[in-house]
């Protein structure tokens, strides 16, 4: 592999992340979580990895996009287990 082709490559990851992420957009603002209810938790960390993996489908095989797609799951699903707290 020559070296154009080595920066060709990372920038199509790097566009392949671009359109994932942006693609999530606030879709996944509109996740519901009930406080105190954990099966409502667990229904929306199920809900916001199928949304990811979805968008990210057509990416498969792009290791920049399935590093980002593994982060945004495991920030959300925090996130997600904070706000059922309450």
């Amino acid at each position: 592999m020559t070296e154009t082709d080595g920066l060709n490559n990372l920038s199509r990851q790097l566009e392949d992340a671009s359109r994932v992420f942006q693609s999530l957009g606030g879709e996944l603002a509109h996740v519901t979580v009930i406080p105190g209810d954990q099966a409502s938790v667990q229904a929306a960390i199920q809900q916001v990895e199928a949304t990811i993996d979805e968008k990210a489908a057509l990416y498969h095989g792009n290791e920049l996009v399935e590093s980002m797609v593994q982060q945004l799951k495991k920030r959300y699903r925090d996130e997600l287990i904070r706000r059922g707290r309450g």
